[in-house]
């Protein structure tokens, strides 16, 4: 997995939305460049897990409409006459 990289809009909002939730959760102020920092941080040590709790979700998601579009294909299946 490569390094989870931001655009300068995500970054940008997820460094206030920091800011902020120290301001109202701690009540303490931090800079710009320490809510930077926490967030490279946070994606660098912790960003996998999310990520690959987000891809076990997907397959979850996945396999469920799979088995439905199987049920589907029974459904319309025609049937066969064999010779025994």
């Amino acid at each position: 997995m490569s390094d989870i990289e931001f655009s300068t809009e995500e970054k940008s909002l997820l460094v206030k939305k920091i800011k902020r939730y120290f301001e109202q959760e701690l009540d303490q102020d931090i800079a710009q460049f320490d809510a930077e920092f926490l967030l490279d941080f946070f994606a660098k040590e912790m960003g996998a897990y999310f990520y690959n709790r987000a891809l076990s979700d997907a397959q979850v998601v996945l396999q469920s409409r799979m088995d439905h579009l199987l049920e589907d294909f029974y459904e319309i299946e025609k049937p066969t006459d064999f010779i025994k």
